[in-house]
């Protein structure tokens, strides 16, 4: 032990030492200087949204993964999970395109929670005035009752037109079911579709997008009751007493035309006019896998073109299974984020993702920054007062030193 006699000022120079290093803590280069544990990197999204964003096509093949077909002329077209939303691969996903008759089903999925399937109505001339020319009947007759289930098969087996204009009317009206179709679009997060004609009749500024008509058709299989009137094949409509069979213009399902049926085919929706040219919503199950493929206007083939489209891509989309990475998700945005938040599930992903990460938090940092500065100051507050112990023993004129 040394013994040092110091004079009584030593103890002003003692406080000014711990309040410069108060000062020193509370700087920013004291607080970035405390030495701590960086915080864990954010695995990055499994796929980036803005991929389905670009023009042509785009997929992520991994090892062992098959081509995308060759011939399919569609100018939009999309395959993607069921079950998850995964998008597998697409071309001009968000082009805005008149979707003709798939649009009712959106208009289903708007009605169909509204209306009482059991209920029974009395049609009047008034209800039919403004089906427009041209447009697919089922045959509904003013004057004539009808349970709500038979219009509902009339507008998924026969795409009846005549059948949508009596059942918005039991939804509130024309206008109201317009409104609520363009509502219930934004809340599936299919920001393409813009709703005039419930029917899906071609009129001014109606449009949707295959990535659109792939959310409708994943909405609508988990509904049974939507799923059941889609799949099905042949049905009796009321005729007044009598009635005859309508049968699904979805030839994928009825095989009807030549179009050899596609082995587990679950519906969804068919369309055609002279403005959007053939449109399709398909869904198939396979091995436990549910897809969704969409094809909307194919430029070359024929009229039966998009079955055959359609079957070329449900093939390419079960065979793509486990082989490649998604580009997208059906999901609304906060959904898909929820779905690719840190997980194992990611881990494997995140080392080869398209897209730019979100940014990180600076709470971490703040925190342990924090932290750091409660130990400094910890370590302060011990050597102040062992200072001011040496202090009171200076008075005496003696400060021991080991």
């Amino acid at each position: 032990m040394v013994i040092r006699y110091l004079p009584r000022s030593s103890s002003v120079r003692t406080a000014a030492l711990a309040i410069g290093a108060l000062v020193l803590l509370s700087t920013p280069v004291a607080a970035a200087e405390v030495p701590a544990e960086p915080a864990p990197p954010r695995p990055l999204p499994a796929y980036s949204s803005a991929l389905l964003d670009r023009p042509g096509v785009q997929v992520r093949p991994g090892p062992g993964g098959p081509s995308v077909p060759d011939g399919v002329s569609a100018l939009s077209w999309l395959v993607a999970d069921a079950r998850t939303g995964e998008v597998l691969a697409a071309r001009n996903a968000h082009r805005p395109l008149p979707p003709a008759s798939t649009l009712k089903s959106l208009f289903a999925l708007t009605a169909l929670p509204h209306l009482d399937a059991d209920k029974k109505h009395l049609v009047t001339e008034h209800e039919l005035d403004r089906v427009g020319e041209g447009s697919s009947m089922v045959g509904v007759a003013p004057g004539r009752r009808y349970r709500v289930a038979d219009l509902w098969r009339g507008v998924f087996l026969s795409s009846g037109n005549d059948a949508v204009h009596v059942l918005a009317g039991l939804n509130g009206g024309w206008h109201r079911t317009v409104e609520q179709m363009r509502a219930k679009a934004r809340e599936l997060g299919a920001n393409d579709t813009h709703v005039v004609s419930p029917d899906g009749y071609d009129a001014a500024g109606q449009v949707s997008s295959a990535y659109d008509l792939a959310v409708f058709g994943k909405a609508g299989l988990a509904d049974p009751e939507f799923a059941r009137y889609c799949s099905t094949r042949v049905a009796p409509f009321p005729a007044g007493g009598w009635s005859y069979p309508i049968q699904n213009t979805n030839r994928l399902l009825t095989g009807a035309d030549g179009v050899a049926p596609y082995p587990g085919v679950l519906g969804v929706k068919n369309g055609y006019t002279s403005n959007a040219g053939s449109t399709l919503i398909s869904a198939a199950r396979r091995d436990g896998r549910t897809l969704v493929v969409t094809v909307m206007n194919p430029q070359a083939g024929g009229g039966h073109a998009v079955y055959e489209e359609a079957r070329s891509l449900l093939d390419w989309g079960f065979a793509a299974a486990g082989h490649v990475r998604p580009v997208g998700s059906l999901l609304p945005a906060a959904k898909a984020s929820a779905r690719t938040a840190p997980g194992p599930a990611h881990a494997a992903v995140a080392q080869s993702v398209v897209g730019t990460p979100d940014e990180d938090s600076d709470w971490p940092a703040v925190l342990l920054v924090g932290a750091g500065a409660v130990a400094v100051l910890g370590g302060i507050v011990v050597a102040v007062r062992r200072r001011a112990t040496v202090a009171r023993r200076t008075d005496a004129g003696v400060e021991l030193t080991e």
